[in-house]
């Protein structure tokens, strides 16, 4: 079985036509928007704060569709039947690890399309 990549850039080239720039800021948006869902899903996991983590899900979830993120979706949609039905528990833990093992991956797929970055940003 072969797994699909974190992002789809298929997608991205079929909303784009072709317009280079446009590409590039969508990419660029993209990736920044899987900086801030890591950081904030960071922070809402160590302040036992569900309310943060559900205010990044709702906010990156129409992306994560788009672009066909579906281990990441399907990952974040886990964390959210978690956390209602036991809080920050061992489960949680294991789902975090999870997440962030997969948030990483698509920001390293992404990473290298993005102009202006430096490595190891």
């Amino acid at each position: 079985m072969q797994q699909s990549p974190p992002v789809s850039f298929e997608k991205i080239e079929e909303m784009t036509e072709g317009d280079a720039e446009f590409k590039s800021e969508l990419i660029t948006a993209i990736y920044f928007s899987l900086q801030e869902l890591r950081e904030k899903y960071i922070e809402g996991a160590e302040n036992q704060d569900p309310v943060i983590i559900q205010e990044i899900r709702h906010k990156v979830k129409p992306s994560l569709s788009l672009f066909d993120m579906v281990l990441l979706s399907d990952i974040i949609q886990d964390g959210k039947e978690i956390i209602e039905s036991q809080g920050f528990d061992e489960s949680f833990m294991d789902h975090f690890d999870k997440f962030l093992d997969a948030v990483q991956d698509a920001i390293d797929y992404v990473r290298p399309h993005v102009e202006g970055i430096e490595d190891g940003a």
